[in-house]
């Protein structure tokens, strides 16, 4: 099994499992933003509340952004910051933790099958090669 890549561009199923966990996520994070507001509007009387609001959008926003950036090299980069943010989100809502553990196991798992994925489906095109999208040539 080869490493865990942290830079550098994935194959075209990779890049879009990759997306589409940025995508849920983003929305799990806008989520607990409104969670952090209002916790810390009830605590405090809302001192804290937008700061929270906030970065919280902030986060969900970045993840949208790397959502789409997941085709240039960095754009994994700034997947895993993402991830790291996340989980570090649990420090203002501590239930964000389980909520970074349970996509932090999703990034990881489509980084790995997207790979196997991505090399299999080469594999395929390339034993296929024979024409424009695997087509026999006649005489075969």
């Amino acid at each position: 099994m080869r490493s865990i890549p942290f830079h550098g561009q994935t194959g075209k199923f990779t890049f879009r499992m990759l997306a589409t966990v940025l995508g849920g996520q983003s929305i799990c994070i806008l989520l607990g933003a409104l969670v952090a507001r209002g916790v810390s509007a009830a605590d405090d009387g809302g001192a804290r509340s937008t700061a929270y609001l906030l970065v919280g959008f902030g986060l969900g926003a970045l993840c949208i952004a790397a959502a789409g950036l997941m085709r240039r090299p960095w754009g994994l980069t700034l997947g895993w910051v993402v991830q790291a943010l996340t989980l570090l989100s649990a420090l203002v809502v501590p239930m964000m933790f389980v909520v970074g553990l349970f996509f932090l196991a999703l990034w990881i798992t489509c980084l790995v099958k997207g790979a196997q994925v991505d090399a299999e489906m080469a594999r395929r095109e390339a034993a296929a090669g024979d024409g424009p999208s695997g087509a026999q040539q006649p005489g075969r």
